[in-house]
């Protein structure tokens, strides 16, 4: 469980630092499963991988990203943000999500985020 903690503070930390994607790149599975609510899943590393590149170029204004509570249990962890951006698509997005992850060989097998719509 120790590595789990580890593991989630490095991410937690390399998204504050603006390392978001250096982060998926190191510690996602090939066959990451990931999904937004109830939003169909996206499965693979490469699909996600080019999400998460749409996502962050399509931010026009970053103000803030604050992990409030990390959660660790067996082979899951969960953080608790709240995120402060503006959106070229969404417009002012100004939330708190829940990401819950599962882990497997020491990477993220699969990502669930919640959040309000």
């Amino acid at each position: 469980m120790n590595r789990l903690i580890e593991n989630i503070s490095t991410i937690n930390d390399m998204i504050l630092q603006g390392k978001a994607l250096e982060a998926f790149d190191e510690f996602y599975h090939e066959a990451v499963v990931m999904q937004e609510n109830d939003n169909p899943e996206i499965v693979g590393k490469v699909a996600n991988r080019k999400r998460e590149e749409e996502f962050f170029a399509s931010i026009t204004e970053f103000r803030s990203a604050q992990p409030i509570k990390v959660t660790v249990g067996e082979n899951t962890t969960m953080v608790e943000w709240h995120f402060d951006y503006t959106h070229k698509d969404w417009g002012v997005k100004n939330y708190t999500q829940v990401a819950v992850q599962d882990w497997k060989d020491g990477k993220i097998i699969k990502e669930k985020f919640y959040y309000g719509s």
